[in-house]
């Protein structure tokens, strides 16, 4: 898997994501290429290598010409975004981080998002950060986005809503779930526009994952800072770590739900995507009976899972750690029993294959299709996995690697 992390020392910023892409092999050209699709004529696109300190970065500056409107609704960006030519799945990640910055927005001014004046994110400059980083991240082949902690700085800006506390409302409300951090710097480091890009395009928040290295970039900030004012860009393929990985796990005590309810719960979280969730039998004060429910899930949903549980369930509290776990590597293959076709579940470590499975849904199905008892199917599948074992019809992917 080809991934990028995003290390934020110095915060990050639109024009320090496009500027850390493009100083790690995006081309400035066909960024420019793709930036006229959104048929804005007056936008013209500059790249100019600079010194931060002592590490050389690319700056990127998005000048607009005769361009004297400083702020845009919500509809007028989208309209802009949606009358372009750019393809359709960049058109919808650069709207779907528009409306992110509405909605948080909307929820500090107490107003509609509809309704919602974006100032400092309105010019077009913005729009072409937003949807220059869209597009440069896929143009990199990158499939997965890792951010560090974030250092926000510290003091207070000047914007359109007069003085305000670093890092900005807008700014915290959309790193909300995640970390940040301040090094004590009075400058503003994380603007909403880094925010909204980079908490929608991430996928994970944190440590630097295993990493094969391939490619690093720096994206220059515009002030010159105590530190270089950069942003950093690792892209590369995932690393093995032997399986290892963070996660958060959940926990609530409940005694006064109704017990039908469990599966309604278990079901919506599944479809939610967290990685596990269970449920255990306990005894709760004054010897009631209860139910421990557990869910495991990235650190990245930890939020909405909260949110789930209080709104769903009984629940007035809950708790959270993080772990590490370790996972074997898997994989689904299909082998030809004479009952018919079954999955096996692959498990590897370290590149070996440690455990071989038939899958329990193919083994009721062919059951019930052909009329054998469930146990014989499996006793056949049994046999299948001996067989492969021994490497008698070995497939070829399934070799140690």
């Amino acid at each position: 898997m080809r991934i990028a992390y995003f290390d934020c020392f110095s915060g990050a910023s639109g024009d320090m994501i496009l500027g850390s892409l493009i100083d790690a092999g995006l081309s400035p050209r066909g960024l420019r290429e793709e930036l006229k699709k959104l048929r804005i004529p007056t936008v013209r696109l500059k790249t100019e290598r600079v010194l931060k300190g002592s590490l050389a970065a690319t700056q990127v500056i998005v000048e607009g010409r005769n361009e004297k409107r400083t702020h845009r609704n919500l509809k007028e960006i989208l309209r802009i975004i949606e009358r372009s030519g750019v393809e359709t799945d960049v058109k919808e990640k650069s709207k779907e981080i528009f409306k992110r910055i509405a909605s948080v927005e909307a929820k500090i001014h107490r107003t509609p998002a509809e309704e919602v004046h974006f100032h400092e994110v309105g010019g077009l400059d913005s729009i072409v950060d937003i949807v220059g980083s869209v597009w440069g991240i896929r143009q990199l082949g990158i499939e997965k986005t890792y951010v560090s902690r974030v250092n926000v700085g510290g003091g207070f800006v000047k914007c359109e809503h007069g003085t305000l506390p670093v890092p900005a409302p807008a700014t915290l409300l959309l790193m909300e779930g995640k970390t940040i951090f301040s090094s004590g710097v009075e400058r503003e480091l994380f603007t909403p526009t880094g925010a909204a890009i980079l908490t929608t395009l991430g996928s994970e928040f944190g440590s630097m994952p295993p990493i094969n290295i391939d490619r690093i970039g720096y994206g220059a900030g515009r002030a010159d800072l105590p530190h270089p004012n950069l942003l950093r860009l690792i892209v590369g393929t995932l690393g093995s770590a032997f399986g290892k990985e963070r996660v958060v796990v959940i926990e609530t005590n409940i005694d006064d739900m109704n017990p039908q309810f469990y599966d309604y719960v278990m079901e919506k979280l599944l479809a939610m995507k967290v990685l596990e969730v269970f449920i255990t039998p306990i005894l709760m004060k004054k010897n009631r009976p209860g139910h421990l429910l557990t869910v495991i899930c990235p650190s990245e949903m930890l939020a909405s899972v909260i949110k789930f549980l209080f709104e769903e369930t009984t629940t007035i509290g809950l708790r959270w750690h993080e772990e590490e776990r370790a996972k074997a590597d898997r994989e689904i293959i299909p082998c030809q029993t004479k009952y018919g076709r079954i999955r096996f579940k692959v498990s590897r470590w370290e590149g070996k294959v440690v455990n071989l499975s038939p899958e329990y849904e193919d083994c009721k199905r062919l059951a019930l299709e052909k009329g054998v008892p469930l146990k014989q199917i499996f006793e056949e599948a049994k046999k299948e996995i001996i067989t492969l074992q021994k490497g008698g019809r070995r497939p070829s992917h399934l070799q140690e690697k």
